[in-house]
């Protein structure tokens, strides 16, 4: 009876230690997808100076279209927690835009190799940011999946680990990738 009784907490304790082994994974996983963001993020962003630069080459009038966009690319690459990231994403999304949409009264800039070269690193970082959003909502959804369900949950607070916070785009304006074929 004693070994029964033995072995019985034996498999709570491995259970127990599977559990916080499960949320502590789940955890790491989703400040990891975060980490992706913020990497395609800032990869946006550093492509930012040189697409406005070559758009400015050719549209010396359209100042205050290259002002909005450096004054997003500032506020998104100061943001830190999911929802201001999120919410400097969508406005630097918008001022994209606008910048794309002056390149497209300028035929020539549209020709020109070096706006092509940017043009298209920019629609393959639009893809990448796409797919790290992707990512850590499904991460985030797996994580508070565990967190608030039986028996995991009773677990959650020994592993310090909570829900957390999807990735969201408030305007939903927003949430459409700038179109960056010309």
């Amino acid at each position: 009876m004693e070994l029964i009784i033995i072995g019985v907490l034996v498999l709570l304790v491995i259970f127990g230690v599977a559990q916080y082994n499960r949320l502590v994974r789940l955890n790491i996983t989703v400040d990891e997808a975060f980490a992706q963001i913020e990497v395609q993020l800032k990869r946006r962003a550093d492509l930012i100076p040189n697409l406005v630069e070559t758009v400015k080459g050719y549209a010396k009038h359209e100042q205050s279209t290259f002002d909005a966009v450096v004054a997003a690319r500032a506020k998104a690459t100061s943001a830190s927690t999911v929802a201001d990231v999120a919410a400097a994403d969508g406005a630097l999304t918008n001022a994209l835009r606008g910048l794309l949409a002056v390149a497209e009264a300028y035929p020539d800039l549209k020709a020109s190799a070096n706006f092509l070269s940017l043009q298209e690193e920019l629609s393959t970082t639009e893809n990448k940011v796409s797919f790290a959003r992707q990512f850590y909502n499904d991460n985030v959804r797996s994580l508070n999946t565990a967190v608030k369900t039986v028996p995991t949950n009773f677990f959650a607070g020994f592993a310090k680990v909570g829900a957390r916070d999807f990735y969201e785009v408030e305007n939903a304006e927003d949430r459409n990738v700038p179109n960056v074929k010309f």
